[in-house]
C-alpha cells in the first residue's frame, strides 16, 4: 500500500507539469483515491509551484483534505514566499474548519512570518491554543525584522520555555548585532532555575556571538568549548567549524588549529574557516599550506575559500601565485566575486603594478562599469596613471567591507527555521 501511494505521488507530480495535456492530468488524477497519495504527492513535489498546483487540483476534484496535505502545502508556500497564496490558503483552511488545529495554525503562522508580520501577529492573537513552537515562531519573526525588543517581550511572556525558545532569543540578539545581550542571556540560561539545559544548537549560536565580542567573547567561547568537552558532545563539522571561526576572529589561532586537527569530520566550511582565519591573523604561509592540504584531501573549495587564499597572497606579495589562484576560481566552476577582484587589484597595487591593475579592471566583467566610468568624460584625457587612480577609487567603494577573508563565510546565524 505504501509503495502504491508513492507511485501515485510520482504520477501526480508528473501530471502537474505544465507540459502534460489536460487529458493526461485527468487520467493520472483519477487514479488517486487516498489521502496518503495526495499528501505524499504534495510533500514530494519537485517545486513549491507544483505542490500548490496539486493542492488546487485536489480541491477541484472535491477530494476531502486532511491535516497532512494542508501542512505540506503550507510548508511549500513558506518556501514560495507568496503572500497572496498564503492568504488564499488561510481562507480555505478556515472554511474547512482546520484553523483550530494547533499544528495547522502554527504552520500557517510560520508561513505568514516570512510574508507579513502584521498578519502573523493578528493570527497569533486569535489562536485559542498556542504551543511552545508557536511562541518560538513569533520570536524568530520579530528577529527577522530587527525588532529585538518585541521578540524579548514575547520571550518573557511565554508560559513555558524550552531550549529552542532560548536559542531563538539568543539568535535574535546575535543576528541583529546585540552580541553582549546574547551572551548575557546565555549566562541566564546556564544559571537559571528553569532547568533548561543548553544543547549543541545553543553552543553554535553563542559561539557565533563570541566571534564578534573581542576578549570577552574569547573568555565566553573558551567556557562554551569546555562545556562541550565536559558534556562529551560530538565535535561534528558544524560545531567544530564555528569553534574554529570564533577562535580565529578572537585572535587565538592556536586554539583554532587545535580544534581543526582534533576534528574527525571536516567539510569545505571547516577548511575555509581556518584558511581565512590564518590569513586574517598573519599566518599567510600556513593559509596557503592548508589550501594545498585541502586540495590533496579532495575537498572542493568555495568562493570564501579563494577570498582567504588571495588575501594571503596579498599579504605576502605573491603576484604570480595570486594570478594562478584567481584563474583557478573559474576552473573550479565558481563565479568570480567582487572581493576576489578587490584582492587582485590590491595585490597589483601593493607590488607597484598600477598599469596591470588598470588592465585587470578593464578585462573583468564584474568590473566593467568601473572601467567604462574611468574611460569616459574628463578621465579619457588623463594619462593612464590618472585612470588607475580613478579605477582604484571606484573599486574601493564597491569592495568596502568585503575584503575581510571571512566576509560571507557566516553572513548570519540562520537557525530560526529549526527553532
Amino acid at each position: 500500500m505504501v509503495l502504491g501511494d508513492q507511485l501515485r505521488a510520482l504520477w501526480l507530480d508528473a501530471a502537474s507539469n505544465v507540459w502534460f495535456s489536460n487529458w493526461s492530468q485527468t487520467l493520472f488524477l483519477r487514479s488517486l483515491n487516498t489521502f496518503n497519495s495526495w499528501a505524499a504527492a504534495i510533500r514530494s513535489s519537485s517545486s513549491p509551484h507544483k505542490a500548490l498546483r496539486i493542492f488546487t487540483q485536489m480541491h477541484r476534484q472535491s477530494v476531502p483534505c486532511d491535516t497532512y496535505s494542508i501542512l505540506f502545502t503550507l510548508n511549500s508556500c513558506t518556501k514560495f514566499h507568496n503572500h497572496a497564496a498564503i492568504q488564499h490558503l488561510h481562507s480555505h483552511i478556515v472554511k474547512l474548519g482546520f484553523d483550530s488545529h494547533v499544528y495547522v495554525a502554527t504552520s500557517l503562522l510560520h508561513a505568514y512570518v516570512y510574508g507579513s508580520l502584521v498578519h502573523a501577529s493578528q493570527l497569533f492573537d486569535e489562536m485559542p491554543e498556542k504551543s511552545t513552537v508557536t511562541w518560538n515562531t513569533m520570536i524568530s519573526g520579530f528577529s527577522r525584522t530587527g525588532n529585538v525588543e518585541r521578540a524579548r517581550i514575547m520571550f518573557e511572556d511565554m508560559p513555558l520555555r524550552d531550549a529552542s525558545s532560548w536559542n531563538a532569543m539568543i539568535t535574535a540578539y546575535v543576528n541583529n548585532g546585540r552580541h553582549e545581550l546574547g551572551l548575557s542571556l546565555f549566562r541566564d540560561m546556564v544559571m537559571g532555575e528553569e532547568g533548561v539545559r543548553p544543547d549543541p544548537r545553543t553552543a553554535v549560536v553563542v559561539l557565533s556571538g563570541c566571534a564578534h565580542s573581542g576578549s570577552v567573547g574569547l573568555l565566553v567561547g573558551k567556557s562554551v568549548h569546555g562545556f562541550i568537552v565536559k558534556n562529551t558532545w560530538e565535535m561534528n563539522a558544524e560545531l567544530g567549524t564555528v569553534l574554529i571561526d570564533m577562535y580565529a576572529k578572537c585572535g587565538f589561532l592556536k586554539g583554532a588549529e587545535e580544534v581543526f586537527e582534533l576534528m574527525q569530520e571536516k567539510n569545505v566550511m571547516t577548511w575555509t574557516a581556518l584558511i581565512c582565519g590564518s590569513a586574517q591573523n598573519g599566518s599567510n604561509e600556513e593559509a596557503l599550506c592548508l589550501f594545498a592540504r585541502m586540495q590533496n584531501a579532495g575537498v572542493r573549495p568555495n568562493q570564501p575559500t579563494f577570498t582567504g587564499v588571495l588575501s594571503a597572497c596579498v599579504n605576502l606579495g605573491l603576484v604570480d601565485e595570486g594570478q594562478k589562484y584567481f584563474n583557478l576560481i573559474e576552473e573550479c566552476g565558481l563565479e568570480v566575486k567582487i572581493q576576489h577582484c578587490g584582492c587582485m587589484v590590491d595585490l597589483f597595487g601593493k607590488a607597484g603594478m598600477l598599469e596591470e591593475a588598470y588592465d585587470f579592471i578593464k578585462t573583468i566583467k564584474i568590473l566593467a562599469t568601473v572601467g567604462r566610468r574611468c574611460n569616459s568624460g574628463r578621465y579619457r584625457q588623463e594619462p593612464w596613471e590618472g585612470r588607475v587612480r580613478c579605477a582604484l577609487s571606484a573599486l574601493s567603494l564597491r569592495v568596502t567591507g568585503s575584503r575581510n577573508p571571512t566576509y560571507g563565510l557566516y553572513p548570519s546565524t540562520n537557525y530560526r527555521d529549526r527553532a
